[in-house]
């Protein structure tokens, strides 16, 4: 056969799968108001769109299942087979995060867990976040991935049976989201010194005494994606990176030159390969930032902006601890004695400087003993006064942060308690 009729004979077949794939279209609704939901993900096989901002999509391609999924909706699957009309409305739950965090240790402990679980029911939460790769590396399940075994990763399986846990707490009704700490990395950067953050002309450590590895690195971006697909493969709903930023120190030297550009390129591109290679799952996709980047008009030196990470994942979750803010914010200083104001003023900048709906961003809160300025516990009450800023703003949702995994016995969560002398209007800075 000749080159031309060769040629032939792919375009034809090129003609054929264009007839062959179908087209669906239809609307993603909220179920309880009946309104569209805009930047809704709509995903068939390996393709994915965004609907618009009457809710609409169109999707060519095959598969046997429409998998749907929004920041602050359940998700849902739909079998192509019962769409039904072209112009199919399709509903979806509105569902708030409420959850708690655990470490590797803190998940595979009894105890802990157990502890964790009760304060969960008590007040009637729905969702735990969960170390999947935590600040040092550790992957505390048994993992088919090569590097992390080369690396010792998993020298330390602290979790015998990974999906036999997650089925356990599945049947408590909880939301599961996995924590991938992703440059943050002292294993893999004191095995693979080649991937490691320098200074000064030796391997970095931060005042932990913990190594980086290099943001630019390909190699690192695939290491980390290819944990993210194997926690979506075995049931997890959500996967979240956190640590997603260079380090916070001057002088740090990488495989290309950190520039605000590059730097701002590096970790929305990571991000963005994460969530393609994670289309196929429609798990539903977060990245943790710094508190002060909601404020901060460049990338804070370590590669986080605002609006370009919003664009790239389903959920931005700002750390927003009180402690946090050393310099605290317009008209409130001293950030402890202000946390509502702490919390809401700093996703409302988020939400003006992004346009994205409130329901994109779902924030860390603070259930740990202040550091910063002597200012005591963050239990039931001062829990409860973040609940209402966060809830006040419209966010999908929020997280409670405590690294030693002890959270207060008490109740926290019930929002008819207000605390009006912390509560004042927010003043919204220009």
């Amino acid at each position: 056969m000749n080159k031309q009729g060769g040629r032939f004979l792919i375009l034809i077949g090129a003609m054929f799968w264009a007839a062959a794939a179908p087209a669906y279209e239809g609307k993603v609704m909220d179920a309880e108001t009946g309104a569209p939901i805009e930047a809704a993900v709509v995903t068939l096989g390996d393709q994915a769109v965004r609907t618009d901002k009457q809710g609409a999509f169109r999707l060519e391609g095959s598969g046997e299942k429409l998998k749907l999924r929004a920041a602050g909706y359940t998700r849902r699957e739909i079998a192509t087979a019962e769409l039904g009309s072209p112009d199919a409305d399709i509903a979806l739950t509105p569902f708030t995060v409420k959850g708690l965090y655990l470490t590797v240790y803190g998940i595979a402990s009894a105890k802990l867990r157990g502890d964790a679980l009760n304060t969960i029911e008590r007040n009637h939460l729905n969702a735990l976040v969960i170390d999947v790769k935590g600040d040092r590396g550790f992957i505390p399940f048994r993992v088919d991935l090569p590097l992390a075994e080369q690396i010792g990763a998993q020298n330390t399986i602290l979790v015998k049976d990974m999906k036999s846990l997650l089925a356990s707490l599945k049947e408590k009704k909880l939301y599961l989201i996995a924590r991938i700490v992703v440059l943050k990395d002292d294993l893999l950067a004191r095995a693979r010194p080649d991937l490691a953050v320098k200074k000064g002309g030796s391997v970095y450590t931060d005042r932990e005494n913990l190594r980086w590895v290099d943001p630019f690195s390909r190699e690192v971006w695939d290491y980390n994606i290819a944990i993210a697909k194997i926690v979506a493969e075995l049931g997890f709903d959500e996967v979240q990176f956190d640590y997603v930023r260079f380090p916070d120190t001057r002088g740090g030297a990488f495989s290309k030159p950190a520039t605000e550009e590059s730097r701002t390129q590096a970790i929305t591109g990571f991000l963005e390969a994460a969530y393609r290679a994670l289309t196929p799952y429609n798990v539903m996709v977060a990245a943790d930032i710094f508190g002060y980047v909601s404020w901060n008009t460049d990338d804070t030196d370590i590669g986080q902006k605002i609006a370009p990470i919003t664009k790239v994942v389903d959920v931005v979750s700002p750390m927003l601890y009180p402690s946090g803010y050393h310099l605290g914010i317009p008209r409130y200083s001293n950030p402890i004695e202000h946390p509502y104001q702490i919390v809401y003023l700093s996703l409302k900048r988020a939400q003006e400087r992004t346009g994205a709906s409130p329901l994109r961003f779902r924030p860390w809160l603070q259930a740990f003993r202040d550091y910063a300025f002597h200012g005591g516990d963050f239990k039931e009450e001062r829990m409860r006064i973040q609940i209402e800023a966060s809830d006040d703003f419209g966010a999908s949702g929020w997280m409670f942060w405590n690294p030693r995994n002890i959270y207060p016995q008490g109740i926290f969560s019930n929002i008819g308690h207000r605390n009006e002398a912390q509560k004042e209007t927010p003043l919204i800075v220009q």
